[in-house]
């Protein structure tokens, strides 16, 4: 399975919850998650999509080990399953 389809259902679901996923493109920084999900009532969670098996690369964790730190939900989402569990 591609990433692309674990992102979409990621753009979906976070729809139907009523929040949005956005794209985090941020130049200056390599390596932060892919999207941003904001949903209602304030909580906000940043997301790696990866495919399935795959994981992190080492400077990627090291920005999601910062994000944690400074007190963010990071997750990485690697299956269809996960992605709808993360909403359930």
């Amino acid at each position: 399975m591609l990433e692309r389809k674990i992102e979409q259902r990621l753009i979906e679901q976070a729809r139907k919850a009523g929040g949005v996923a956005i794209k985090w493109v941020a130049p200056a920084m390599s390596g932060v998650p892919d999207r941003i999900v904001f949903l209602p009532g304030g909580r906000v969670m940043f997301v790696e999509l990866k495919a399935p098996g795959r994981r992190p690369t080492a400077l990627q964790s090291r920005i999601h080990e910062m994000l944690t730190r400074l007190g963010a939900d990071v997750r990485v989402l690697d299956s269809l399953e996960a992605v709808d569990a993360l909403f359930a």
